[in-house]
């Protein structure tokens, strides 16, 4: 584990007098343009494609408005924080054949640079600084007067002040009241991906679905079974958020802790095979290249997928109960 910095460590001085492109004004756009201008980032200069749904609520903010190619012309850093899935098109078609000479890029994700998206000029510091939660998660821990774990790292130091910049770019965004921590880029892009496949997003919703689909076979009513595969993971998640997963097992009832205890090396010893697999595919690159094809060919698989995911009985229950909860309020 490295030193962990502090809002008192940093200094903010690298982001002072430079105007700064936040490229993208989604959960993570928007919420690291609020936030730095919150902590005295004032050149600020939100940069969106032709069209975008998102420019009235920019101006609204109170940020000036502008395209991709005059950020780069325009701006001593980018923040570039679209979908990794665009990256490499932004930075072909807009930034790399307009970029101001000695421009900073500074990315959220180790994902572009590790699989090879973007290819940034030599002139360039290129640095990673991410905080680690969802983008919205970012500006509501910010106005509770927190901040999410960020971690940095250095991809290029061209100029000498590359980690600097880093540093306090994760301070601007309230980091430094949680801790702010050394990476790499291949070690945030592994651990970020294999975290949302194998466990955050794909073994949760692979497991719920499982779970409620062995209820519905022994004769469980639909509700039942939603609530107790898939509503309360929220509760489960929260008890392991504020207490570890200790924490966690203290808190829940014993029945529950024993029956936990037992299965878990069986489900353990099914999934190790598959956790392995996807750790291969990510690292060697086969992943990103495939969702940046389906991303570039407009997205047809992910549809398709997402269709038949809807399409699952436990959305029609969770659908009831979520109905029957509102008309009570």
């Amino acid at each position: 584990m490295t030193d962990v910095l502090y809002e008192a460590d940093i200094d903010m001085s690298p982001l002072r007098g430079r105007t700064l492109a936040i490229i993208g004004y989604g959960n993570h756009g928007r919420s690291h343009a609020l936030n730095l201008r919150d902590t005295g980032v004032k050149d600020i200069l939100v940069a969106l494609r032709e069209g975008s749904a998102n420019k009235a609520r920019a101006e609204a903010d109170g940020f000036e408005v502008g395209s991709l190619g005059e950020a780069a012309r325009r701006a001593d850093a980018v923040s570039l924080l679209a979908a990794d899935e665009a990256h490499g098109e932004s930075w072909r078609e807009h930034i790399a054949p307009n970029r101001k000479p000695g421009q900073a890029l500074i990315l959220c994700h180790g994902f572009s640079i590790e699989y090879g998206l973007i290819d940034p000029a030599p002139d360039a510091d290129v640095v990673l600084a991410a905080a680690k939660g969802p983008g919205g998660a970012v500006r509501t821990a910010f106005e509770r007067g927190g901040g999410l774990l960020g971690f940095w790292a250095v991809h290029r130091d061209a100029s000498g002040g590359a980690q600097a910049l880093a540093k306090a770019y994760l301070a601007g965004l309230g980091c430094g009241r949680a801790g702010i921590r050394e990476t790499s880029f291949r070690e945030e892009a592994l651990a970020d991906i294999l975290g949302e496949q194998a466990v955050l997003v794909g073994g949760v919703c692979a497991l719920a679905r499982e779970g409620f689909e062995t209820l519905i076979q022994a004769g469980i009513s639909p509700e039942m079974a939603y609530i107790d595969t898939v509503h309360e993971i929220k509760y489960i998640a929260d008890l392991i958020h504020d207490r570890g997963m200790l924490g966690m097992y203290e808190a829940i009832s014993d029945t529950a802790e024993f029956g936990a205890h037992e299965v878990e090396g069986a489900i353990r010893d099914a999934v190790r095979p598959v956790f392995r697999a996807i750790v291969e595919d990510v690292t060697a690159g086969a992943f990103a290249q495939r969702w940046v094809a389906d991303y570039e060919a407009g997205r047809k698989t992910l549809m398709a997928r997402r269709k038949a995911a809807g399409a699952h009985p436990a959305e029609a229950a969770g659908a009831a109960i979520r109905a029957g909860a509102a008309r009570r309020s």
